[in-house]
Parts: C-alpha cells; sequence; structure tokens
C-alpha cells in the first residue's frame, strides 16, 4: 500500500509539476545546432537550451499538428481550445500578443515572455534544415533569430525548440531559465 501511495504521489508531482526536463528529437537538436552555428556566423554569442520553452515549443506543434486552428485571421501563432492553456487568436496586427507572450509562464514556471517563430508545411515533414532555411527568407523570422532591428536590444538568454510533422516553432526569451 506504501508503495502504491508513493508512486500515486510521483506520478502527481511529474503530469502536474512546472518543473521539467525535456528532452530533444534528434532533428530538434540539429535544429538547436544550426541556429546557433548561424547566429554564430553573426558574431552572436549561443543562447542556453531551456526546459520551459522547449516545453511550450513542443506543446504547440502538437496543438498546431493535432488542431490546425490558423485562418484566415489566426496565424500559427495561435493556441486552440483543446489544452490546459488559455485560448489565443494571434493576429498579424497583433493587438493581443501577450496571449502568446504569456505561454512560457503560463504552461511552466519561467517567468519572462516568450517570443515565437513558427514555420509550418501543410502536408509534408518539416526538416531542420528546411525550417531554418524559411526563416532566413523571412525578413521578420530573421530578425528574431539574430537579433536586427526591433530584436536588437534583445539579448536573448533562453530558446526552445519543437518539431512535429509539418510544424517547428523556436520560442525566445530573455530571462534565463530556472530549469
Amino acid at each position: 500500500m506504501r508503495a502504491k501511495k508513493f508512486l500515486l504521489t510521483v506520478l502527481f508531482f511529474i503530469i502536474f509539476s512546472k518543473s521539467f526536463s525535456q528532452t530533444l528529437s534528434p532533428e530538434e537538436k540539429k535544429l538547436y545546432e544550426l541556429i546557433m552555428e548561424f547566429r554564430k556566423e553573426k558574431g552572436l554569442p549561443n543562447i542556453k537550451l531551456s526546459n520551459s520553452l522547449t516545453f511550450v515549443a513542443q506543446t504547440h506543434v502538437k496543438d498546431l499538428q493535432t488542431n490546425r486552428l490558423f485562418n484566415s485571421t489566426c496565424n500559427m501563432h495561435s493556441w486552440s481550445n483543446n489544452g490546459t492553456w488559455t485560448p489565443c487568436c494571434y493576429t498579424e496586427d497583433s493587438p493581443k500578443a501577450s496571449c502568446m507572450w504569456d505561454k512560457p509562464r503560463e504552461l511552466t514556471s519561467y517567468k519572462g515572455n516568450g517570443y515565437e517563430i513558427s514555420y509550418g508545411i501543410h502536408g509534408a515533414s518539416v526538416t531542420a534544415d528546411g525550417a531554418l532555411e524559411g526563416w532566413k527568407k523571412s525578413s521578420g523570422h530573421n530578425a528574431v533569430i539574430i537579433n536586427q532591428g526591433i530584436w536588437s536590444d534583445s539579448n536573448c538568454n533562453a530558446i526552445g525548440i519543437g518539431i512535429s510533422k509539418g510544424y517547428a516553432v523556436v520560442w525566445f526569451g530573455k530571462e534565463y531559465d530556472s530549469n
């Protein structure tokens, strides 16, 4: 009986704890390495991988893959109403940008805002190489990765990676991750 109670307590802790360790798939690890290599080419430092932001990234790609919630109004930074998070329709003019920026605090113990770049191919699998090349061709996404334009003063100290089937997302944050 004590052993069963102990196992249930451990299981409860694992499921409901906001402190955890995330594992990267080989393709996610490759994307992290490619982004760091690209930043190095631009004279920028590496960004430490964050368990919290990786959890958010991996959760979001699964939501995108399962619910494909973006449409003519909501873009890929949107979140469905089919999870333990607050649903969010993120639009191009982003009047409610906090609905995306708040996700790391909402889903994990991360203390700061999160900033996401996303990439998707309907009906195909996303690769690390393809995602990074897509982001390099997009001035807005490229600026986030290499701290240009409005992101020039953005000293990111945490990054999270998620790839699942047709989607890839990367989350950036200024605060170090305590996990």
